[in-house]
């Protein structure tokens, strides 16, 4: 009794398995025809159409490897790299055998050559030819890439360098920069310095000039104070003396006794004159 149960068990999943395949290979030739009519759509310049039928061809089939490529070309024909890169990515997990991985990792390579993402695109080309390797066209592509790689690290090391000599120079500005402000602010501050020391100075000159004209003063009051010595001597030596007659006595006898003289000197002289005949005609 078992085995007849396995038996009808068995016999109902294979009668099931026949039917999915059945249905399987029903959607491949539905998403075959979608993908031809796609091509000749494409073919006809006619990308709105070519699209949809690759997109029905697409979800009708997820088996189906050459909808996604050849939706994937037509995207990068119009420039479209990230739908097209999409779409190529697609057709590579699809593939069931190594040649259509390769075309799917091929065109991969390319929309990263594109994009200028140079490292991505030596792993897609290594990955196409490790499905096919003798393919000269990608290896070609490969080394193509990792001379652009080189030359773009290379760029991006020169740029590196740039920025932290850059960096480097900003900073010695910005050092000199503060430098030469702290010297400012020194020299302001030496001139504000020399300013007040100036002002002290001038304060520290008037002082003295009030100092000296104080001793100025205080030298006259001196020589009035020393000169009233001599002055006291001399009056002391002006005043007479007893028994003696004083300078201006003197002085005053001297001049009565000049006065006489001189009268009767003008006598004599009277006396020559009226003695003297004056002669009014000319000697002939």
């Amino acid at each position: 009794m078992r085995k007849i149960v396995f038996i009808i068990i068995l016999f109902g999943s294979f009668v099931h398995a026949q039917e999915v395949d059945k249905e399987k290979e029903k959607d491949i030739k539905i998403a075959t025809n979608y993908t031809w009519e796609g091509n000749k759509e494409l073919s006809e310049s006619n990308f709105v159409n070519a699209e949809a039928n690759y997109r029905r061809a697409i979800s009708k089939s997820a088996e189906n490897s050459i909808a996604p490529y050849n939706l994937g070309n037509a995207y990068y024909e119009n420039e479209t790299y990230s739908e097209a890169f999409g779409r190529f990515k697609q057709a590579g997990e699809n593939a069931t055998n190594k040649k259509d991985k390769h075309k799917a990792y091929h065109n991969m390579g390319n929309v990263f050559m594109k994009n200028k993402e140079y490292q991505k695109a030596v792993d897609a080309y290594k990955e196409a030819l490790r499905n096919d390797p003798t393919d000269e066209e990608t290896r070609y592509n490969l080394a193509l890439a990792k001379e652009m790689l080189k030359k773009q690290q290379e760029e991006e090391q020169k740029n590196d360098q740039n920025k932290d000599d850059q960096s480097k120079d900003d900073q010695k500005d910005q050092k000199d920069q503060n430098k030469d402000k702290n010297e400012g602010d020194k020299d302001e501050d030496n001139k504000g310095d020399q300013k007040e020391d100036q002002g002290d100075q001038k304060e520290d000159g008037d002082k003295g000039e009030e100092k000296k004209e104080d001793n100025k003063e205080g030298e006259g009051d001196n020589e009035e104070q020393n000169d009233e010595p001599y002055k006291a001597e001399e009056e002391k030596q002006q005043q007479p003396r007893p028994n003696q007659l004083s300078p201006q006595q003197v002085k005053n006898l001297l001049e009565a006794m000049q006065n006489e003289e001189k009268k009767v000197q003008e006598k004599i002289d009277a006396q020559k004159v009226k003695g003297t005949k004056i002669k009014n005609e000319k000697d002939w």
